[in-house]
């Protein structure tokens, strides 16, 4: 009896322990089925906002592309757009200048001075989603930072980089420079000097943009001749001047006219600034292709020379590795080649006709010439000499027997194309951009409807 008696609270102790230990796990299951619900509903309500999301994505993509064809399908709005150019075939500058210009300003296209500087050393435009459109406080900003003809440098392109405007007449002026040598320099003022006082204003700076305007416009007028003609009312009415992207009928202070000019437009160009300016271009677009490869040291490779001369030919990618190798082999341990003789190697260049002249007058049958040959007739169209270091890391590249005779024809061949700097309508092309266009070619060559490369 003792003993039931002294078990019976031990039992209820444990009992009530019991309940305890049961309320707290019913408990912690109902935390864990409360979590797990919680858990459940945020993933419910996350796949719904996924999906909301998503869903709205699609059909805003399709939306777009929808109005994107409509858009396409829509008449433009300018009236050389309303018609069929067909006729009208844009030659290689002026799809290049289109490709590479950055900025619009009153439905007119412009480049910026990194966009010309990208377009005489680089093949492709860097990327953009679409073109800047440019109000009047822009361009009365850019006015305000072009420097002076006083403050002219060989990094004056470089300095203004974006914050200016360059339109496509200048743009053919600027490319003219590039390949002018130095005894040309005189004949460009003169073209300018309408009046031959030493002087050239805004007004006669601006004779290039009317005769560019003219020939433009009568160009359209040609192609559209017989596309839209319209209605015959009887009465002689004077037709609107035709206008395009590349030149308007407005007239507008660009960069290079508030730079020769100043921002009211009253100063004169000096022959002499003129030459500078001149030099200066030629300077800076040869120093950003020279520090491409140079990395920050004072020369370049000879190798990495001939990478240049070679960059824009017409060599086959074989052609072009024969050419690299043949010069390892030849100059295993290179000196370099500096800034002052790449530069004068590249001035030589823009007298290449020249030069033709005088190897056809110097030479009988067409001969390959020595060294010593060539030197001389460097001399006589430059009034300069070369390094021998560069004519002999010339010979290296092009000598093809190496017996130290050069086939200047072949030379000069090359040497043309690369005054071109990336306006040909064929380039070096390796990888898959090759691939594709050895493909085109051997289906388009039979085909006299398809266009040549």
């Amino acid at each position: 009896m003792s003993t039931f008696n002294m078990a019976t609270p031990l039992c209820r102790q444990i009992f009530s322990h019991s309940k305890v230990i049961g309320r707290f796990c019913q408990c912690q299951r109902g935390i864990r089925t409360n979590a797990t619900f919680s858990r459940v509903q945020r993933s419910q309500k996350y796949y719904l906002y996924g999906t909301a999301a998503a869903t709205s994505l699609y059909f805003g993509w399709k939306w777009l592309e929808s109005n994107a064809r409509v858009e396409a399908a829509r008449p433009p709005r300018r009236m050389m757009e309303d018609v069929s150019l067909r006729g009208l075939k844009l030659n290689h500058r002026e799809r290049r200048f289109i490709k590479f210009a950055s900025v619009e300003y009153q439905g007119q296209l412009y480049m910026t001075p990194q966009d010309f500087i990208e377009s005489v050393t680089d093949s492709e435009p860097r990327p953009r989603l679409k073109r800047r459109t440019l109000w009047d406080k822009d361009l009365d900003r850019f006015h305000q930072e072009t420097p002076s003809l006083a403050k002219g440098s060989p990094d004056m392109f470089r300095n203004i980089f974006d914050k200016g405007i360059i339109s496509y007449t200048e743009y053919l002026f600027l490319l003219s420079i590039l390949t002018k040598p130095q005894t040309g320099f005189r004949i460009a003022f003169n073209m300018f000097d309408t009046d031959g006082n030493e002087r050239v204003d805004k007004e006669e700076f601006l004779v290039l943009e009317k005769i560019f305007s003219t020939a433009r416009r009568d160009r359209l007028n040609r192609a559209l001749e017989g596309v839209v003609k319209p209605p015959d009312t009887g009465e002689e009415e004077e037709s609107e001047p035709l206008e395009d992207e590349l030149q308007k009928s407005h007239v507008v202070n660009t960069t290079l006219l508030v730079h020769f000019f100043g921002r009211k437009g009253k100063q004169e160009l000096k022959f002499e600034e003129f030459k500078m300016f001149m030099e200066n271009l030629q300077t800076e677009v040869l120093e950003i292709e020279f520090n491409e490869f140079s990395k920050g040291l004072p020369a370049i490779t000879e190798l990495d020379f001939a990478r240049i001369l070679l960059r824009y030919t017409y060599l086959q990618s074989d052609q072009y590795e024969l050419y690299l190798e043949r010069l390892l082999d030849r100059i295993p341990d290179g000196q370099g080649i500096t800034f002052n003789e790449f530069k004068s190697f590249c001035q030589f260049l823009n007298t290449l006709d020249d030069f033709a002249i005088a190897m056809r007058m110097y030479t009988l049958a067409d001969q390959p010439i020595s060294q010593e040959e060539f030197h001389r007739a460097v001399k006589i169209c430059t009034g300069t000499e070369l390094s021998p270091h560069i004519v002999d890391t010339v010979f290296k590249i092009f000598d093809d027997d190496g017996d130290g005779q050069l086939s200047y024809k072949e030379f000069i061949a090359i040497m043309r194309d690369r005054l071109h700097r990336g306006f040909k309508t064929r380039q070096l092309r390796e990888g898959w951009e090759g691939f594709k266009s050895c493909i085109k070619e051997e289906m388009t060559r039979d085909d006299p409807s398809v266009p040549a490369l």
